[in-house]
């Protein structure tokens, strides 16, 4: 791609123009002449390397999932065997690369909570697997002895999991509408971390 060519200051500054716009704006309400006039660069240079807003905003998905995967998926501790404890570990993993890369996270809170229909299969089947990726790699190799004996452990896992996917879908609810750009990660890490605490109180000796 062309773009990947260009001096490395004058894509960061369009990139993180773009990522700002759609994260304050959301697709629809995005202007390509607020993302020029943001990035400092003429309309024509952006139409040069993007045909329209849509094929911008499918590059953005496809750089920020890389970054997810990158710094969050490929950072999980599968030496730490306590569940809670990765899960923890993981959810502060991605506090500190948000707080490195706010704008690819505040941007890519936005893709997750709107309905992504119009994206090409193979973008919504990518954000999809790294979705199930990052699952997959909370409950490899974790230690079951630590769930209680009177409990069945598979559907202990399969409830705490029912449990994170309700709570991520009702934050979803409560997050419709939010301007991302100033997205308070710290304040749902507390809320999730509490909820995860009562869960492991719960299922644990």
């Amino acid at each position: 791609m062309i773009f990947e060519n260009i001096k490395e200051e004058s894509k960061q500054k369009i990139v993180t123009a773009a990522l700002r716009e759609f994260a304050e704006n959301g697709y629809n309400r995005a202007s390509t002449n607020s993302i020029v006039k943001r990035a400092g660069v003429g309309k024509g240079m952006l139409y040069y390397y993007f045909k329209n807003k849509y094929e911008l905003y499918v590059y953005l998905i496809t750089q920020s999932l890389g970054v997810i995967e990158e710094h969050v998926n490929k950072q999980i501790n599968l030496d730490e065997t306590d569940f809670f404890e990765r899960y923890r570990q993981t959810v502060d993993i991605e506090m500190k690369v948000y707080m490195e890369n706010a704008d690819f996270f505040n941007f890519m809170s936005y893709v997750f909570v709107m309905e992504n229909d119009h994206l090409p299969n193979d973008l919504s089947d990518s954000i999809e697997q790294l979705k199930t990726e990052g699952f997959g790699s909370l409950y490899k190799n974790i230690d079951l002895t630590k769930f209680r004996d009177d409990i069945d452990v598979e559907k202990a896992l399969q409830l705490i999991q029912w449990a994170l996917d309700g709570y991520q879908q009702q934050l979803i609810e409560r997050l419709k509408g939010t301007d991302f750009s100033n997205f308070e990660f710290e304040v749902y890490q507390k809320e999730f971390m509490e909820y995860l605490n009562v869960l492991k109180t719960s299922f644990y000796h």
